[in-house]
């Protein structure tokens, strides 16, 4: 049989497609990221040089599938390994217990105090630059929005935001 250029691997990938679909779903189930595959596959097959010689293209691409579920399994093993690894390092009880993202009881309470301080600190702003400042940081408004909805200039709301900014942080501060 005469070799194939690589174009040939292409239009057979996309004859394929679906088969290779199938051939994914079948080894690794619904739960996989099939989409994934196929598409690193596409890639796979883009790579391969013009003047390769590829005398069974259809065996080629299910070679080249094969190797991408395999490459796949050991990056998620070492990934299990590494995360163990971890849990290890830290002196969590279990391989498989998660880590626990929840600040300690103590950060909770500093936090709670720190947020006294500064809605404290917000009521002791002038009205005007109260206003602003909840606007922007409160309901999420942009300087041009808080603007608009004011009438007045953007330059103004970023006078009155940075005078907010720097009475809220000496009086957290203290």
């Amino acid at each position: 049989m005469t070799a194939l250029p690589a174009p040939a691997l292409l239009s057979t990938y996309f004859e394929q497609r679906e088969a290779m679909r199938r051939f994914f779903l079948a080894r690794l189930g619904p739960a996989a990221d099939v989409e994934d595959l196929l598409q690193d596959l596409y890639l796979k097959v883009v790579g391969v040089d013009g003047t390769s010689e590829v005398r069974e293209p259809r065996a080629y691409l299910y070679r080249l599938a094969s190797n991408l579920m395999m490459d796949r399994w050991r990056s998620s093993r070492r990934a299990a390994a590494r995360d163990a690894a971890w849990r290890d390092v830290v002196h969590v009880a279990g391989p498989t217990e998660d880590l626990d993202d929840a600040p300690s009881a103590e950060t909770v309470v500093a936090g709670r105090e720190r947020l006294a301080q500064l809605m404290t600190a917000l009521d002791g702003l002038p009205d005007r630059t109260r206003t602003i400042f909840r606007l922007h940081k409160f309901d999420g408004l942009s300087y041009a929005e808080v603007a608009r909805n004011l009438n007045v200039s953007k330059s103004t709301v970023e006078k009155h935001m940075m005078d907010a900014l720097k009475i809220l942080a000496a009086k957290v501060r203290q």
